[in-house]
Formats: structure tokens, sequence, C-alpha cells
């Protein structure tokens, strides 16, 4: 199979290996001569940073690049990203990196142009429409992981450094123009890295096929989504350089994302403040907490999960999806628990309150109260 194309579905998509070299092609596309290009502290030195600076370069876009970007970035990294891009005249944002790196890009050529502060564009209700659209630069985004599938997303995750909480900052213009999907640039990830990025499109695919709202259209992609995470992510785990498998698992990404526009559930409710509190990955977290969210959504998804098996080719009904899901966090060296991630009884009334208040809460099948939150908390743990 030959795995490059040109996609325009959400948005433009340059998919295959070597792409990264089309880059300034993008900036001209996208009216771009003088990007800045963010990425996390992680990514800033290493050699597929440094190449596509070099790109730039050699295309007269300079090698101008803004890397003080927390693994879960928060607005001090985003008023310092702002105030670089200001300084520099910028006209357009190059997002480079995994979720952080591309979450906090988006953010910086959303933000420049707002008079605002960054929470009153929340994702609650119609606060997008308060933004100014025409002051939104453009965005290149290029992948650097598989899993969060923000290169494809109206909106980014910004932690408030003050309250630890993660707040969804939306505008549909925060989706980037161009995305670079080049599967070469994810070879050099740590395994567990490809691993928890990998769960987090899992389940991105797997929250949205569960969740009550009507959208068929992301139903069938998160159905695809799921397969592709199946049979390409311990691949992707075990073997680096088995580019068809990070070829698949960049695709699972995207179509997990897009999919979540169905809505997502527990796991995100519970992912998000616990990241936030403990710094955890996000990716991992969800792995670990998938388990047990499934048991709490159990007697509304019982007879879909059943139905999803068929097209995955797993045995035994819910019981053997879930065992399934096990099988798959223990291949790839996912925790047993949150308590083996630093996560502790203590702070359960906190983080079960911060749950209820993430907007993934509202795509959840079953009900979440404080009560069966904590309940939930204590069973993840």
């Amino acid at each position: 199979m030959n795995l490059f194309g040109n996609w325009s579905y959400p948005t433009a998509i340059k998919f295959g290996n070597g792409r990264i070299k089309e880059l300034s092609d993008a900036c001209v596309a996208t009216g771009i001569k003088n990007p800045l290009l963010v990425t996390d502290k992680g990514l800033a030195n290493l050699p597929i940073t440094q190449t596509t600076l070099d790109i730039m370069d050699a295309a007269g876009l300079g090698r101008a690049m803004f890397s003080e970007v927390d693994p879960n970035p928060n607005e001090k990294n985003l008023e310092a990203g702002v105030a670089m891009y200001k300084a520099g005249n910028h006209d357009g944002v190059i997002a480079f990196g995994g979720g952080s790196g591309l979450d906090l890009g988006k953010m910086v050529a959303f933000m420049a142009g707002q008079t605002r502060p960054l929470w009153d564009y929340e994702d609650v209700g119609d606060w997008w429409t308060r933004a100014d659209a025409g002051a939104i630069a453009p965005i290149i985004a290029v992948p650097t992981t598989a899993g969060t599938g923000s290169e494809v997303g109206r909106a980014s995750v910004i932690t408030n450094s003050e309250t630890h909480v993660k707040k969804i900052i939306f505008h549909p213009k925060v989706l980037p123009s161009v995305v670079i999907c080049d599967p070469e640039l994810t070879v050099g990830m740590p395994a567990f890295i490809t691993a928890g990025t990998g769960m987090d499109a899992f389940a991105h695919c797997l929250e949205a096929y569960s969740s009550p709202h009507y959208h068929p259209m992301s139903q069938g992609i998160a159905v695809e989504g799921l397969r592709l995470v199946k049979e390409y992510l311990p691949r992707a785990f075990k073997h680096a350089d088995d580019l068809e498998a990070r070829a698949h698992m960049m695709s699972a990404a995207m179509m997990g994302a897009t999919a979540f526009q169905k809505g997502l559930g527990a796991v995100h409710a519970l992912s998000h403040p616990i990241g936030a509190v403990y710094n955890t990955h996000h990716g991992t977290t969800n792995a670990v907490v998938i388990p047990p969210v499934l048991d709490f959504n159990r007697s509304y998804i019982e007879g879909r999960i059943e139905t999803l098996n068929g097209y995955l080719d797993i045995n035994g009904g819910f019981d053997g999806f879930k065992a399934y899901v096990i099988e798959l966090n223990d291949g790839l060296s996912i925790p047993k628990n949150l308590g083996k991630m630093g996560v502790g009884m203590d702070r359960v009334d906190e983080l079960a309150t911060m749950a209820l208040q993430d907007p993934s809460v509202g795509g959840n099948p079953v009900e979440m109260t404080l009560e069966n939150t904590k309940e939930l908390l204590i069973a993840c743990i």
C-alpha cells in the first residue's frame, strides 16, 4: 500500500514519508513569509527540529523558534510565546511536535491579535465569538507524535498555572490551514511516548464511539481509528523504524481528533485534572483509566461494544473487549493504576470536583455525579 496522499478533510493534509521537505511550499500557500516555529523543550535540539529549521532557512523563512513549552502548557508559556511572536514581527506559526507544542503553537497564532484575556475564549457556549477572527494568524501544523490529533483540532488545552485546571480554548479558525504528516518524524520517539500517545488516539476513538450524541460520520471514523490502533500500535511500540505502522498511527491520531467532535467522556474528564495536578502524561493517564471507565459505563455501552468487537475481531463480548484493553496496556508497559503514577487518595474529593467541571463530562454515556466520580477515581487509583 502506498501510504502517501493529499487530503482535504478536515483540512489540507500532506501525508507521507519525507513531506517535511514541502514546508516552504505550505508557507507560500498560507501566505506566511516570517514564521515562528513553536515546539516543546524536549524537541528543540533534536535533529528533526534542526532539519526543519534548516528547511525554513534555506527557503528564506528564517529559523525563529520558541520552545519554552511545558509538557502541560500553561498561560505563562503562552504569554512568552506571544511576546516573541510580536517582537519578531512574525506573520504565522508552524506548530511542531506533540500535543503540547501543537496546542501552544495554535494558541500563539490565536492570541497574538486578540485584546481580551485567554480565559475569555474558553469552550463555553458561544464564547468563541468574542474573538476577532480576522486577527488569527495562519497556522501550519507538523505533528511529531501519533496521539493527540491536535493538528486537525479546532481547540487547544491550556493549564491555568494558578488553579491547576485544564481549560479548552476553542475557535473554528484555530484549525491549521495545512498539516504536514511525515511518519519519518516520529521514528525517534521513545517507546513510552509511542505507547502513551497511541493510547490517547485509542481513547479519543473509544470515547467518541461510546458517546450518546448523534454524529454518524464521527462514529464511523472512530471505528476504523480503533482498528488501526489495534493493528499497528503494538508494532510501532516494538519496532521504532516500522514506517508503515507509524504512518497508520498518524492516521489514527487524526481520526480520533476528528471523531471526538461527537464527544469525549469520563476518561478525559478524569485525565485532564489528574494531568493538571500531578503533571502526568496525558495519553498514559487515559490508558490507565480506560478499564475502570468501561466498567463505569457498562450499562449503556455493553451492546455497542459487542457490535464493535465484530469489526475488531475480538471475542468474548464486553468482558472480552475489556480484557483486550488490559492486555494492550500490559504489552505497552502502561502502569496498572493511577497509584503507580503517583496519584494519591488524599485529593480524590478535589479531583472529582474538577472532573465534573471538565467539558468532557457532557459526552459520557452515564451521568457523572460527585459520588460516583469519587468512586470511579478510587477504582482508578
